[in-house]
């Protein structure tokens, strides 16, 4: 049985035409239809052209968005030795070495990004199962297993995301708050369209773009003209 819409849903969802928003028209009307009682995120929800069960088709890969996340990004670092201070130094919130993992182990979460160098990662290995589900184990890929911990630091408080396409070939991020301007959610969406365009997976063939939608998080979908993000020069969007 189909889900029956409440009233307010109903109303937003009336607002929305069936057809390809231009890029700031849509994030206009995204704002309109943020009207849940708490700040929503703006969000972006991609199909691309891909089969992610081949290896030459996955997408896993960062953003920075210029605009920032709209949000506190709570970093943990594990490391070893002098680079346990310069995480500190850095303005991590949580650091620590073997004895961190076995918090984590034991059910500590209190962090939205985790970072870890190279040589104590065999050691974070274990913690897989537990992380990856997650989003949340350090991968090269993802610029979370680095001894630069200073840059990948502040990149991440600073508005980086990690992202990736799911099964499906669907990419689901957040790229600000709703209740940012139309021109800052533009500058991120542009951002986060470059990433993709730029990371595309060797094996991707015929159309990459399929769809992209935007929406608040308690909002209904807006379908973005994708030529119309992609044409965008981002001196438009500054």
């Amino acid at each position: 049985m189909a889900k029956k819409l409440s009233r307010r849903l109903q109303a937003l969802v009336e607002k929305v035409e069936d057809r390809d928003y231009a890029p700031i028209e849509a994030l206009s009307l995204l704002k309109e239809t943020a009207t849940a009682k708490f700040p929503e995120a703006a969000e972006a929800h991609i199909r691309l052209g891909i089969d992610p069960k081949y290896t030459d088709q996955q997408l896993r890969t960062t953003v920075v968005l210029p605009k920032g996340t709209g949000q506190t990004v709570r970093v943990a670092v594990i490391a070893r030795g002098e680079k346990v201070t310069e995480a500190t130094n850095a303005g991590a919130d949580i650091v620590g070495s073997e004895e961190l993992i076995d918090e984590i182990q034991k059910g500590r979460m209190d962090f939205d990004k985790l970072i870890a160098t190279p040589d104590i990662m065999p050691q974070v290995a274990k913690l897989g199962k537990l992380l990856g589900p997650r989003g949340l184990m350090p991968s090269p890929k993802g610029g979370t297993v680095t001894f630069d911990l200073g840059s990948a630091i502040a990149e991440f408080k600073a508005g980086k995301l990690e992202f990736r396409a799911d099964r499906t070939g669907i990419v689901h991020v957040m790229f600000g708050k709703a209740t940012f301007t139309p021109e800052d959610l533009l500058v991120n969406l542009k951002a986060l369209q470059e990433s993709i365009d730029r990371n595309r997976p060797s094996g991707a063939k015929g159309r990459y773009w399929r769809t992209i939608y935007v929406s608040a998080t308690m909002g209904p979908s807006i379908r973005v003209d994708i030529n119309g993000l992609r044409d965008l020069k981002l001196t438009e969007a500054a």
